[in-house]
């Protein structure tokens, strides 16, 4: 990874940048009351006390941590989880609609955990068609990844999700009940969004991307 690479990663929902000093300062995240900006002094300490930090504190908008090096902060970073692989689908209809459904407390997007000796295309695919219903899909290229974290028996898990883009024809959404589905629609992305719904950040991030990059 190029050391100017810019990294993000939501922490309790909390987006953590972590960069070179210009690319921290060309995004303005600057010290202020509900931003922790800091350079990083290569100790991993650190990170753990940023992370303790967002564990205790609700009112932080955004962290931002820079090194010259940011592949090296990248890899120290890494090193504070387990890290845990999943993929899910950008999924569009003929009209141009988005796939979208809703579970405990949000809005969210089909995703899963990739099974051992799966491709991360396989397992996009497999958990579309596992929570939607939809058995027709066409898969498209790598949209993005988007990295999140949480807590799991006193662990800390760092989960990379790959994000495909995805075409369908079929009509019925049969969603999965288990996995606490409660509601799955057709949208057409920027109505939707302009009604703010309830999107965690990550998700927000997709269909961003999913809207302002070439399609296939």
């Amino acid at each position: 990874m190029p050391s100017e690479q810019m990294y993000k990663v939501y922490v309790n929902g909390v987006p953590v940048f972590l960069g070179t000093p210009e690319s921290v300062g060309e995004m303005g995240l600057l010290p202020a009351k509900d931003i922790l900006a800091a350079p990083y002094i290569g100790k991993k300490k650190q990170i753990r006390q940023v992370l303790d930090f967002l564990d205790k504190n609700k009112n932080t908008r955004a962290v931002a941590l820079f090194a010259e090096k940011s592949d090296r902060l990248w890899a120290d970073f890494c090193a504070c989880f387990q890290l845990l692989e999943a993929a899910g689908g950008f999924v569009t209809n003929p009209a141009g609609e988005l796939l979208v459904f809703y579970r405990r407390g949000s809005w969210d997007m089909p995703k899963g955990k990739i099974d051992p000796g799966e491709t991360p295309e396989q397992a996009a695919v497999r958990e579309v068609q596992e929570e939607t219903g939809l058995q027709q899909l066409e898969l498209g290229p790598l949209l993005l990844h988007t990295w999140h974290t949480y807590s799991q028996k006193g662990d800390r898990i760092l989960k990379r999700t790959w994000w495909y883009r995805m075409a369908t024809s079929d009509e019925q959404l049969i969603p999965q009940t288990e996995e606490d589905i409660e509601d799955i629609q057709w949208v057409e992305p920027r109505t939707w969004l302009a009604g703010k719904p309830v999107v965690y950040g990550s998700i927000l991030d997709v269909i961003q991307a999913g809207l302002f990059t070439i399609k296939y």
